[in-house]
């Protein structure tokens, strides 16, 4: 609270007399900055029930939070924690008095334990949050006066509602976020690898920018397998040499030296030396002069840097993330020489990707041609992963673990729908499949990577420029694990036990209330919002993706505080190792289209039950500026018999 109203008291242009006081018409502008609206005859009333002293001189900083803080207390009708305060711990104290403290024994008892059902929770752990808690500046109202020097025994119900929405409450269990080394040292297709498709380009698919600056957008995001597409340019005049480039050939995007692109990965490797390893997808469309350029680059540039494996590595499983830290893997094709019938000419089936045939200009034919010249030993035998074409899985599963197969979204469902499909599970136990979108999709719209995961897919592709559901999917997958973009998979996808079968249960949410959330784009112009939350569970059975979705009831003109509290929504998980639930708010709009505020998507597999507050991200799964607190609060109950499955 106090942080979120010292971003807009200190903001100059509300306290044009630098007097580092608001009246109360500054503070209307403040509450509509923090969605919050009240009418002028409300606010007034409310004002000048103040002390005579401080409406002559206007609300400093820290009798402002007091406001915002009682204003919250008082027009909340039915305030959820007051609600669990009191189911909790019961309304009155043994002395018959309303309940204003709560001890760290109950706490434990009543609410750790039995309600959130936490396991590995102790009395001394209670007692550090409380000391913790006591510590947090919160505004002092009349319900919060009450301070212990006793302060790890007890707390109030401000400080219970602060430990709600905090961080160690959160839905998504910290202990599934958190790094874990020890489970980075298994073959890389046991993993989920967080990848990127077309990676360069910062719009659509024909006539967008690209740009060495969206690679460095998806590393940071998280991302570990990223793609280039490179295709000959120009002679260099004064040095003669050939100037391989990226872009998305046969189109209108810009083109950008493939050089530029091995410099910035470098300097991210540089600043980031214990990163996990990155895979170059190379979509290679160049002549054996141009890919003879590209090694000499990749050598130069990235040194010790580049993993080169010897023949010895290739055999038997592939190496681990571990063993690969800090360094460039490449994909493409290793043997050097002509592309045989086996070899995959590009990454994924040209007949699919190049479906939108670019207004035209080019067929598959012409496709064979670039690619025609075959891999410069130099380049192949740089190159771990080598992509093949797929007949089938008998065949597949017989190749060298370090072969891959490379699908388009729409192979993706046609392959699992199969009665076979099964097979493609034991072929990712050991090998690796990299998904990507249909090339149909010239807006770089994404789709949902739920199939492909629960086929055990390690690299499903997604169009990083385009923050849609499907890559907000992602972002909630790859939160795991410290966001380190290796995802250990879940047993039923690594382990040959017929017995094995996916885990289902029954998920039941109810969204409580939320908090500072702010304006569409963060913006600190507009009308206050009216957000609404719409909870989908992206699941799969069968081979095919289930998607279920509710919606609640908007709140009119408050993003500071709004409350739902009404239904339960109920779902059917069908596969809960690979589920995942998405919470998004939205800003309803009866006018025109409804505006994106921020979302969280967590998986099935890291979910805590009981009352939790939900992190909220924006579109570029950041948690900064108008969006550090912006949060909801939800209650959780899943099945016990899945969480001990899982």
């Amino acid at each position: 609270m106090l942080l979120l109203c010292s971003n807009d008291f200190s903001n100059s242009t509300l306290i044009q007399d630098k007097s580092n006081t608001i009246d109360c018409k500054e503070l209307q502008k403040i509450l509509t900055r923090i969605n919050f609206y009240m009418k002028k005859s409300q606010l007034k009333d409310a004002y000048h029930k103040l002390d005579e002293s401080i409406r002559k001189k206007g609300l400093s900083f820290e009798q402002c939070c007091t406001f915002l803080h009682k204003l919250k207390h008082d027009t909340w009708q039915t305030k959820p924690v007051n609600q669990i305060w009191f189911d909790l711990f019961g309304r009155f104290m043994n002395n018959g008095t309303e309940r204003q403290k709560v001890s760290a024994e109950s706490f434990l008892r009543k609410f750790l334990i039995k309600q959130q059902k936490e396991k590995d929770v102790e009395l001394e752990d209670v007692r550090q949050i409380f000391a913790h808690l006591n510590q947090l500046e919160i505004a002092n109202v009349a319900s919060s006066k009450a301070l212990y020097s006793d302060s790890h025994m007890y707390i109030d119900k401000d400080h219970f509602e602060a430990y709600l929405m905090s961080a160690e409450n959160d839905v998504f269990d910290p202990k599934k976020e958190r790094f874990d080394q020890n489970c980075m040292t298994h073959s890389l297709s046991e993993y989920w690898i967080n990848s990127s498709h077309n990676t360069y380009l910062t719009g659509d698919q024909l006539a967008s920018q690209s740009s060495v600056e969206m690679y460095m957008y998806a590393l940071y995001r998280g991302c570990r397998c990223v793609e280039l597409d490179i295709w000959d340019g120009d002679v260099d005049t004064d040095l003669g040499l050939p100037i391989p480039i990226v872009y998305h050939g046969h189109t209108m995007t810009t083109k950008i030296p493939f050089s530029d692109i091995i410099d910035a990965v470098k300097v991210f490797l540089s600043f980031n030396p214990e990163s996990y390893p990155i895979i170059f997808s190379l979509e290679n469309h160049c002549s054996i002069p141009f890919q003879e350029v590209m090694a000499k680059q990749l050598l130069d540039i990235l040194g010790d840097y580049l993993y080169i494996p010897s023949e010895a590595s290739l055999k038997g499983a592939l190496p681990s993330p571990e063993s690969l830290r800090g360094m460039v893997v490449l994909k493409g094709r290793r043997p050097a020489g002509p592309i045989n019938e086996e070899d995959n000419p590009e990454d994924g089936e040209i007949d699919d990707e190049e479906s939108l045939l670019h207004t035209g200009e080019i067929s598959a034919g012409n496709v064979d041609t670039a690619v025609s010249h075959g891999v410069a030993p130099e380049l192949a035998t740089m190159t771990l992963f080598h992509g093949t074409n797929f007949k089938n899985w008998d065949i597949s599963i017989e190749k060298p673990t370090y072969h891959m197969h490379s699908f388009s979204e729409s192979t993706v469902r046609s392959l699992s729908k199969q009665a076979n499909s099964r097979q493609w599970i034991e072929y990712n136990r050991t090998h690796l499949t990299r998904t990507f979108p249909s090339g149909k999709r010239v807006d770089s719209s994404n789709y949902s990577p739920m199939v492909a995961w629960s086929n055990g897919c390690q690299m499903v592709a997604l169009n990083f420029q385009t923050s849609d559901s499907p890559l907000r999917i992602n972002d909630g997958r790859f939160r795991e694990n410290g966001g380190c973009g290796y995802i250990l998979k879940p047993c039923t996808l690594t382990t040959k036990d017929d017995f094995l079968k996916p885990v289902s249960s029954r998920l039941s949410i109810k969204v409580l209330s939320g908090s500072c959330l702010p304006k569409p784009k963060g913006q600190r112009r507009g009308e206050c919002i009216d957000p609404y939350v719409k909870l989908s569970l992206y699941d799969e059975k069968e081979g095919k993706e289930v998607c279920t979705s509710y919606t609640t009831n908007y709140v009119v003109d408050n993003g500071f505080s709004p409350i739902w509290n009404q239904d339960k929504y109920t779902f059917d998980v069908c596969n809960a190792a690979v589920a995942i639930l998405q919470l998004a708010v939205w800003d309803k709009d009866i006018h025109s289209k409804d505006n994106f505020i921020a979302s969280s998507s967590v998986p099935i597999s890291c979910m805590r039950q009981g009352f939790r507050s939900v992190r909220l991200f924006d579109s570029n799964n950041t948690r900064s500026g108008a969006f550090d607190f912006a949060s909801l609060l939800i209650e959780v109950k899943l099945k016990e018999q899945m969480l001990e499955e899982i």
